[in-house]
C-alpha cells in the first residue's frame, strides 16, 4: 500500500486532535476518507462533511469523541447503517466501521459485515474517494492510497477501484456519481469505466427517481453542465430518464431543407445560462425550453421546417416530467412552465417597430421573472455567426431598455388593478356576477394597451363608460 508525504497539515483542525485520541484510548484505527482528502488535494476548500473510518465500531468511536468535546454532542446512532453523526464546530461528522459489502441483483442496498480498511477502501466508488488519512498518532496524517487515487487526481481521471462492471451493477447510482464527479470537477472518466457504465446502464431501473434527480441536479448546478449532460447521453443513461430532451437529437432533410439540431443546441444554452446563474430552476428551464419541438415538428413545402406552438406543447410536458422524475410540483414546477412557455416572447419584442403595450403586456405576463425570462433568451443565442450574434444581443439589450422605460412610466409589474371588484359592486350597486369580472377585464385591457393611464381616476371614469355599456346604472348613495 503506497504511503505519499505526510497531509497533518490538513488535519489542522481540533476535531481530528480529539478524533485521534478517541482512537488511541480505544486502541482502534482510524482514518478520514473520501471527500475531504480529495477536496483538500485539489485545495477545492474544506468540506463540512466529514466521514471517518474506524477499524472496530464506528458508534463507540463517535461516543467517544462526543465524550471528549467540552459540550458533549449529541450522537445520533443508525443501528440498522452501523453508523453514528454528531456535529461539532459547523461540522457534520459520519462514523462508520470498516467493512466489507456484497449486493443482491435487485438492490443496491449491500449485505454489510466487519471488514478491514482495505476491504473498507475496496468498496468506494472511485480511486480519488479511496484516499484515506490515518488520525492515530502513530502516523497522523500519512496517506494511504492502495488505488493510485493521488495519481488519478492529478491526471484528472476518474477510475472505479475494482472491475467497473461489478462497481457499477452493484449500485448502479455510482454510474451517475461517475458522471456528476466528472462534470463537477472537469474530469476524464476512464475509457473502461465508461464503457462499463453503457454496459450496465439498464441496471438504474433499480435506482429511486429521487436519487437520479439529487445527481442529475448537481451536474446540472455544475459549471459546464453540457459535460456531464453529455455522458448522460453517450452513455444512454439521458434516455432512460428525459426521453423528452434525447428526442430533440438530430437533423431531419426534406428536399434539401434541414433544421438544427435541438439537442446540442439545448446543452449549449444550459451552458451558457450557467454563466449568469447559479438558479437551479432557471437552469432547469433552460434544460427543458425547446422539449415541445419534437412533438411539433413539421415540414411544409413552401416554408420548410415548424415548430408551431412548441412552447405551449412543452409547458404542458413538464407537469408530466416533473411528475415522473419526482421532482417538486410546487411554484418551482409552474417557474419553470412559465419560462418554457414565454421563452421565445422577448423575440418578438425585439423589433425595432414593437408597440409599447406589447412590452407592457410582456411585463404584466413575466411579472416577477422578467429578468429571469431575459437572461433565458439571452442564453438561447448560439448561433456561431459573430455579426448576427452582435445584433441578437443589441436587439435584447434593446428590449431590456424598453422593458424598463415602460415599466417606470406604467408601473405594470405585480399589476394591481387600480379599481377593485368591491369598488365595482359598491358603484353599482350589484352583487359578484359576470359583469364585475368584464369591468375588471376591460380596466386590465385598457391599461395594457395605452388607452388609459394606470392610474386610479382614469381607471374609476373607464369603470364607469363600461359600467354604462353593460346597462349598469350607478347606485344612489344612502
Amino acid at each position: 500500500m503506497p504511503k505519499y508525504h505526510n497531509y497533518s497539515k490538513a488535519l489542522h483542525h481540533k476535531i481530528f486532535t480529539v478524533i485521534s485520541q478517541a482512537a488511541d484510548e480505544l486502541e482502534v484505527d482510524a482514518y478520514v476518507i473520501g471527500g475531504f482528502v480529495r477536496d483538500h488535494i485539489l485545495e477545492r476548500g474544506e468540506p463540512k462533511d466529514i466521514d471517518i473510518v474506524a477499524v472496530g465500531s464506528g458508534i463507540e468511536l463517535a461516543q467517544k469523541v462526543s465524550d471528549l468535546l467540552p459540550n458533549k454532542p449529541k450522537v445520533q446512532v443508525f443501528q440498522n447503517f452501523g453508523t453514528a453523526m454528531l456535529r461539532a464546530n459547523d461540522m457534520e461528522i459520519e462514523f462508520v466501521g470498516a467493512r466489507k459489502e456484497s449486493y443482491r441483483k435487485d438492490s443496491r442496498k449491500p449485505i454489510v459485515e466487519n471488514g478491514t480498511l482495505e476491504d473498507d477502501q475496496n468498496r468506494r466508488d472511485f480511486t480519488i474517494n479511496a484516499l484515506a488519512l490515518k488520525l492515530n498518532e502513530n502516523g497522523f496524517g500519512d496517506l494511504l492510497d492502495p488505488f493510485n487515487g493521488y495519481k488519478d487526481l492529478q491526471d484528472r481521471i476518474i477510475r472505479t477501484p475494482l472491475d467497473p462492471d461489478i462497481t457499477y451493477s452493484d449500485d448502479p447510482l455510482r454510474m451517475y456519481r461517475a458522471i456528476r464527479f466528472a462534470s463537477q470537477l472537469n474530469f476524464m472518466i476512464e475509457a473502461e469505466s465508461l464503457s462499463a457504465i453503457k454496459r450496465n446502464n439498464k441496471r438504474i431501473k433499480i435506482i429511486s427517481k429521487e436519487r437520479i434527480m439529487d445527481e442529475l441536479n448537481k451536474i446540472l448546478l455544475s459549471k459546464k453542465p453540457s459535460k456531464g449532460l453529455s455522458l448522460l447521453f453517450k452513455s444512454e443513461l439521458l434516455a432512460k430518464i428525459l426521453p423528452e430532451l434525447t428526442a430533440l437529437q438530430g437533423i431531419d432533410e426534406v428536399e434539401g431543407q434541414t433544421h438544427k439540431d435541438n439537442f446540442w443546441h439545448t446543452l449549449e444554452v444550459v451552458d451558457n445560462i450557467a454563466k449568469n446563474t447559479d438558479d437551479l430552476w432557471l437552469r432547469w428551464a433552460a434544460l427543458l425550453h425547446d422539449i415541445g419541438k419534437a412533438p411539433t415538428k413539421k415540414f411544409h413545402k413552401k416554408i420548410g421546417w415548424t415548430f408551431h406552438g412548441h412552447e405551449f406543447v412543452g409547458a404542458k410536458m413538464v407537469f408530466k416530467l416533473f411528475k415522473r422524475l419526482r421532482l417538486p410540483l410546487n411554484e418551482k414546477m409552474k417557474f419553470v412552465q412559465k419560462m418554457v412557455l414565454m421563452s421565445s416572447r422577448p423575440i418578438a419584442v425585439a423589433d425595432d417597430h414593437v408597440t409599447d403595450s406589447a412590452v407592457r403586456r410582456l411585463i404584466f405576463d413575466a411579472g416577477d421573472h422578467i429578468e429571469d425570462l431575459m437572461t433565458l433568451c439571452e442564453a438561447d443565442i448560439t448561433t456561431k455567426n459573430p455579426k448576427r450574434f452582435r445584433k441578437y444581443h443589441n436587439n435584447f439589450q434593446l428590449v431590456r431598455q424598453k422593458i424598463e422605460e415602460v415599466e417606470e412610466r406604467d408601473h405594470v409589474r405585480n399589476f394591481q388593478p387600480p379599481v377593485s371588484g368591491e369598488e365595482i359592486m359598491s358603484t353599482f350597486g350589484i352583487t359578484p356576477s359576470r359583469e364585475v369580472g368584464q369591468i375588471k377585464d376591460a380596466i386590465k385591457e385598457a391599461i395594457l394597451e395605452g388607452e388609459i393611464p394606470n392610474e386610479r381616476d382614469a381607471a374609476r371614469d373607464f369603470m364607469l363608460k363600461m359600467g354604462n355599456k353593460l346597462g349598469l346604472s350607478v347606485a344612489e348613495k344612502s
